[in-house]
This record gives C-alpha cells, structure tokens and sequence, in this order.
C-alpha cells in the first residue's frame, strides 16, 4: 500500500536492536531523532510486534527482516543493517515496500583480516592444543607440526573487500597468494587467480572462506571440497555459517585431511550471549571456536555506527540513497531554498509522466528532478517552490506503482 511519511525528526521513532554501538544512537540523537535500544535480537513475531510505529530500524546480523515483518511495519522507512551481509534481510520485500536498506559494507574489514592472520600463525603453530597441555600440566616442547607461514600457498574463496586485503597482508608475510572468485576482480600484488576452486583447493596450504551469504552459497564447502584439499592443509570460514557444511569438515578433521581449521560462524547461532551453543567442531584437535567476533573490535564497531547512522541521517535529511543495498543509487546535496519530494515507485512505464501531472494538477513549480531505477524499483526526487498546499500533495498516491512518498522541508 502506498504511504506519505512526513513528520518532525522528534516524532521519528528509531529502534536499534543487538547492542549496537552507542556512537550510532549519539549521533541520530544529535541530529534530531527519538532512538529506542534494546540488547538482544527479537524472533519475529516479537520483532513484528516492536516494529508498529517505527520509522527507521537498525539490527546486526541475529535479527531476520522478513517479508511477513516488512508487511507488518507501518511506518517504516529505512533498515540499516550495522554490519557486512544483509542476508538476514529481505532485499526484496523492502523494495516492493519502499523501504530503503543500508549496511556498511567496509567498516570491519580490518578487524575480520587481522584475526584471520592471527589464526592462521596459531593453527601453523598448533598453539591453542599446546596452550590446552599446558593448563592441566603438560609440558610438550617440541617443533613436531609447527611451521611458519612463510613460503606457505594461500588460497582465498572470495576476492571482495576482505579477501583483497588479506591478499596483501599475506604477501607481506611472505606467502604466496592465490584467490577464486566469481566475479572479476584486480589482482592485488603477486596475487594470482584460479580459473575453479578445485584448482585453488589442491595447492593451498591454508584455504580460507570470505564470500556473502546468498543462498546460492550454502554448503559451498562440503565433503567433495575437502577431499580435494592437500593432506594436512588448514581452513578458515571467517565470512557466513551456512557457506560450510560444518558435519563434512569435522570428519576431514577427524580423518587428518585437513590438518586444522578456525570457524567464526555458524549454521545455527545463539541469538544472545546466555543461550547454548553446540556444534559437531566442539572438542576436535587444532580446532579454533570464536563466537562471530570478525568484525567484533571496538575500533570496528565504533566505524560501523558511524558509517551506518550517517547513511540513515543522509537518506532521512535529504533523500540520499548512496550505499543502499535495494533502491536506485543517488548521491544527493541538501535541500536549499525549496521543499523536496520523495517518491518510490516499482519500475513500470508511465510513472514519471503521471507523478508530473499530479505535481502540475497540484500547481507546483518543478525546480528540479532526478530519477533513477533499478528492474525492481524506480526512484523521484523533486525540488518544488515552497509555496504549495501540502493537502494538494494527496494525488500522488494515485500514481499508480506508487510505494511510497515523503517530503523533506
């Protein structure tokens, strides 16, 4: 159903849920708006009952944004999603409502390359099973399994924004770099790419996983896959759970296929810190459990708030949709000396030239627009004299394939 939203930045509810950083709710309470917290994820049944009369909602990667509560929401205008994926979002149930989705999709890259380095030099090491030794008293001094990364093969499953980055930190080790990916992508350094994944699987001596977590990657990772992993080789799935089917690399653990491995994520994950977690990797040799903590440094998570408010407060303040995920990209200056109009439509013929006769039916002075589109969604934004009656603005909601529409003064 088309809406018009167009309220005080006071009246504005916002609800950040998972703990998100306090930078974020400083910065939109700054600017104006009304923020609610709350610590943990929600289901959806009690997500959809918290969202009625939110306008903006910010999550991380527990809480699912599906269709059923995009359809429940009635006032919603934006997600942002203070984190890389957006997968626990539905991309396209928010277009088909006009509610534009954000993320922040470079904020913790460090972090998540920097921990991967660090677990690869343990995993080569053997240093979490030595260090386990240690606390109940044995002393095993002995070179036996430790080796260096230096001169070791990297095999890197996934050349976007993290991948690239460990490319040339690896290098600077002193290991040789090789990358698969199924997108072309510029080559960083001696990095070489490999025409298929079994090529890039039978030469590496660390394998490690930063792809998204689209669908069609589930269980990417399956027993075929390590079975064509050198004997002994390590692995690395710091990117989604369900990329990795997590009972296969247990028993290539168990069989010495692959020589050890360090997940941060998984298929099934505790939606807070008090609930249990199992999984088939617990208790395995050389084996390295962290709780989804890639991008979780305070230097990460304060960047992430940062990136992600000031997405929303530039799409709320002046309709800018740089970095949305889901709606038409446009990069927009604040609104001087007029009011603006926001209209979100699908994407079919005639819109564009109904929307004007509505504004010229309205008596509006067209001082400038700006559309553009996607296949799913197409996007208006109208500069007009101030001097109209806002009651006038009532007819485009007949546009048809109108979604939704607000103004900004």
């Amino acid at each position: 159903m088309a809406g018009r939203w167009s309220f005080p930045r006071s009246r504005m509810k916002m609800l950040l849920l998972e703990n998100i950083h306090p930078a974020a709710v400083e910065r939109l309470e700054e600017a104006g708006y009304s923020v609610e917290t709350q610590k943990g994820a929600l289901d959806e049944d009690d997500l959809i009952a918290a969202i009625k009369g939110v306008h903006v909602l910010g999550i991380r990667s527990k809480t699912t944004v599906s269709r059923r509560v995009l359809e429940e929401a009635d006032r919603l205008m934006a997600v942002a999603a203070f984190c890389i994926g957006t997968n626990q979002i539905d991309l396209e149930a928010a277009s088909d409502h006009g509610v534009a989705v954000f993320n922040a999709p470079y904020s913790n890259t460090r972090s998540v390359v920097e921990l991967a380095v660090g677990l690869m030099i343990v995993l080569m090491r053997d240093v979490v099973d030595k260090s386990a030794a240690m606390h109940v008293g044995q002393w095993n001094k002995s070179a036996t399994g430790s080796r260096e990364l230096r001169g070791k093969t990297l095999g890197i499953v996934g050349y976007g924004a993290i991948g690239s980055q460990l490319s040339v930190l690896a290098e600077n080790l002193g290991m040789r770099v090789l990358f698969y990916d199924l997108s072309e992508r510029l080559a960083l350094g001696n990095a070489r790419r490999m025409r298929s994944l079994d090529a890039l699987l039978t030469e590496s001596d660390v394998v490690t996983v930063h792809i998204d977590g689209r669908k069609e990657n589930t269980a990417i990772f399956g027993a075929a896959q390590f079975a064509r992993m050198k004997e002994g080789a390590l692995f690395l799935n710091l990117s989604r759970g369900h990329v990795v089917d997590v009972g296969a690399l247990a028993q290539a653990l168990g069989s010495g296929r692959v020589g050890g491995a360090a997940v941060d994520v998984f298929p099934e994950e505790p939606r807070t810190n008090a609930d249990p977690f199992e999984s088939p990797l617990q208790g395995l040799k050389n084996m390295i459990l962290t709780p989804h903590v890639g991008g979780s440094t305070e230097e990460a998570q304060e960047a992430i708030a940062e990136f992600a408010a000031e997405r929303l407060l530039g799409y709320l303040n002046r309709g800018d949709t740089t970095f949305s995920v889901n709606l038409p990209n446009v990069q927009l200056a604040e609104v001087s000396g007029a009011h603006r109009i926001l209209h979100i439509h699908r994407n079919q013929p005639g819109v564009l030239a109904e929307l004007n006769r509505a504004l010229a039916s309205a008596g509006l002075n067209i001082l400038g627009q700006h559309l553009k589109t996607d296949e799913r969604t197409g996007y208006v934004i109208t500069d007009v004299d101030r001097d109209y009656d806002p009651e006038a603005l009532r007819t485009l909601r007949t546009v048809p394939g109108t979604l939704k529409f607000r103004t900004l003064h």
